[in-house]
């Protein structure tokens, strides 16, 4: 059985770099879940359950949002090209991600990941500013999400799990991902180029109307806001299946570890549910600092590649972002979050 889950793991981890794979790779992945939990022998029909209700509310949610967009594109694009070109276009990109970020907290990572698309969608940014953006954005709000159960089902799972108040995870890591959402968003300010943003002259005019000519003629059709919807449906279906396939490998390897070494070892959450490893490795007899260091290591290596959270899935799905290019950038800026922290935990305890 290891040994089986191990090859799946590797193969979850390596092909969706090929481009075959890239094309299908909800259906790759549903494949691979499937698989998992035949090997780990726990299929079931509580898990199939779980894996048809699961995904509903995400999916319902993308749908809506991909409506409600459409229907309300122009004056969401004017009020977003009116907002770039009111402040310093620097100062604009830092509070995007910032406030996305720690809102993410209170109107789930799924709205913030949407917002984000949309206005990513409006301001014509370059293609590697784009994709920058995207990650670093994601980082802030899967970072975000945590600090309230009704952020993402991380929070949610932890909190319930052990018990705890409303305001538990804010008090628990608020000190530190508070910053590092701040961070993300000094780093998008620096790191992303201008280019898209309308020229204040006398024909700011002309150009918002070429804009929005432009953005009309791109708007989604409504069979492609369905066939996205259902494409979340398929990945976050394929995310509980491999969660629950993986759990024997969990429970073997990684349980009887200390908290230094979990940290690291969760980088996994790349490709697995960062949810469903919470749930496996808290415990209410665990302290403070041993929660706090498993929860950072879930939370930084979330966004090093697209299956590791929903925002990922959202926004390279609806940009378009291949799974290489998001790693490209996103893996060695999670690797450096996680060394920082790394050393911030060391130091704090």
């Amino acid at each position: 059985m290891i040994i089986g889950l191990t090859i799946i793991l590797l193969l979850v981890l390596l092909l969706p770099f090929t481009k075959f794979v890239e094309r299908n790779l909800e259906v790759f992945l549903f494949i691979m879940g499937v698989l998992s939990v035949l090997v780990s022998q726990v299929m079931d029909w509580e898990l199939i359950k779980e894996a048809l209700l699961h995904p509903i509310n995400i999916t319902i949610a993308v749908l809506v949002a991909g409506l409600l967009f459409r229907w309300f594109k122009t004056p969401i694009e004017k009020g977003i090209l009116g907002m770039s070109n009111a402040i310093p276009y620097r100062l604009f990109i830092a509070l995007l991600v910032i406030v996305l970020g720690l809102l993410s907290s209170l109107i789930t990572a799924i709205v913030a990941a949407v917002i984000l698309v949309s206005v990513i969608s409006v301001l014509k940014l370059d293609r590697k500013s784009e994709i920058r953006l995207v990650i670093l954005a994601c980082y802030a709000i899967g970072m975000g999400a945590v600090l309230t159960p009704i952020g993402e089902p991380l929070s949610t799972i932890v909190v319930g799990s052990l018990n705890e108040s409303f305001l538990y995870l804010l008090k628990l890591v608020g000190v530190y991902v508070i910053p590092g959402v701040i961070v993300f968003g000094v780093l998008a300010a620096l790191m992303i180029k201008p280019k898209g943003k309308l020229a204040k002259n006398a024909n700011q005019t002309h150009n918002e109307k070429q804009t929005n000519d432009e953005s009309l003629s791109e708007q989604e059709s409504y069979l492609e806001i369905i066939v996205r919807s259902l494409k979340i449906y398929i990945f976050v279906m394929a995310l509980t299946f491999l969660g629950a396939g993986f759990q024997p490998f969990i429970e073997k390897f990684l349980l009887d570890l200390s908290p230094l070494a979990l940290y690291w070892i969760n980088m996994i959450s790349a490709v697995l549910d960062n949810a469903t490893l919470a749930a496996a490795e808290i415990s209410p007899a665990m302290s403070e600092p041993t929660i706090k260091a498993i929860l950072l290591g879930l939370l930084i290596s979330g966004g090093m590649l697209i299956p590791g959270n929903i925002p990922n899935i959202i926004a390279a799905g609806k940009l378009k972002i291949t799974s290489l290019q998001y790693a490209k950038f996103a893996f060695p800026v999670g690797l450096i979050a996680m060394a920082a922290y790394f050393v911030v935990i060391l130091i704090t305890g």
